[in-house]
């Protein structure tokens, strides 16, 4: 894998799934990708990655072996119809419903759906909503 960018400021560099059936995980990843607009950055025999997500087999190096335990990503979406096509493809791929499209009281505007993909990870594409520019929201960044 190639890192083409260094994003400052960001909590997360990368995040790393092993998975017992990669080609299940492939269909479903590429799939809620496809409807997020997020491509799929490279492949291997045992592992692919797309963004800040890497997803190998059990059987890869990395993995020593053992799948990793459940997990809770969210995914950005751009607006709500992303939201709601997220959760139709992950459906037709092979995840479970886990909370339909709908807001949620999280916060005003934050609307999401949840699925569990094939490993039973809690995935979940969310839209916050149209930005609001105030003095109280501020947008913070870390120099290098």
């Amino acid at each position: 894998m190639e890192t083409h960018e260094l994003h400052r400021g960001r909590l997360i560099d990368h995040l790393q799934l092993v998975v017992r059936d990669l080609d299940a995980s492939r269909r479903f990843y590429q799939a809620v990708l496809d409807v997020l607009g997020v491509p799929i950055g490279g492949e291997g025999e045992d592992w692919f990655w797309a963004d800040e997500l890497f997803v190998s087999s059990t059987g890869s190096e990395a993995a020593l072996g053992r799948p990793t335990g459940r997990h809770h990503l969210a995914f950005q979406a751009r607006d709500r119809a992303a939201v709601d096509a997220f959760h139709r493809a992950a459906l037709a791929a092979g995840g479970r419903d886990n909370g339909a499209p709908g807001e949620r009281p999280y916060h005003p505007g934050y609307y999401a759906a949840f699925v569990l993909d094939p490993d039973g990870n809690n995935i979940e594409a969310v839209y916050h909503g149209p930005a609001e520019r105030s003095a109280d929201s501020v947008r913070v960044s870390f120099a290098d």
